[in-house]
């Protein structure tokens, strides 16, 4: 696996895997585009996604496709509302995702930083920053090319 680094002491060994292999295995979207699970902790999720050619959408650029953007946004919102839940039982689902283009995704792996923002019993709502390259190291300015804000319908399984 590339750059995988799951770490949180709040989450299980147990859980990290099985959150690990849902994101890279378990979603076939999430397999076919390649994304990796880079970090995740309770709260945050950072993915990876390995740059090849059938990303582009503009070939006279070339620039990462704007699908695969939001894409890899959405699925990292989600996944950091996912690693605040402490049921493999419950769910969530995508009620709202807006995605700002900020700036042409170079021909570059690309990372998505993800953050709960709130988290209730029945919503979730996270704040997502996608780069081109690599993420900002601490203290360097932060350059995103796009960046979301996605709300997430939580369902509480074993409630039902």
């Amino acid at each position: 696996m590339i750059g995988t680094a799951v770490t949180d002491s709040a989450l299980s060994p147990e859980r990290q895997r099985l959150l690990q292999h849902w994101f890279e295995q378990g979603i076939p979207f999430n397999r076919f585009l390649g994304i990796r699970l880079h970090r995740l902790e309770r709260g945050r999720c950072v993915l990876m996604l390995p740059w090849r050619d059938e990303l582009v959408g503009d070939a006279s650029r070339p620039a990462v496709h704007g699908g695969v953007i939001s894409t890899l946004i959405d699925t990292a919102g989600g996944g950091a509302c996912f690693s605040s839940l402490d049921r493999t039982e419950d769910r969530i689902s995508t009620v709202d995702l807006r995605v700002d283009y900020l700036r042409p995704g170079g021909a570059a792996d690309l990372w998505c930083d993800a953050e709960v923002v709130r988290m209730g019993n029945r919503v979730g709502v996270t704040r997502m920053a996608l780069y081109s390259g690599a993420l900002p190291a601490a203290g360097e300015p932060s350059r995103p090319i796009a960046t979301g804000q996605g709300v997430y319908n939580i369902v509480r399984r074993s409630e039902e």
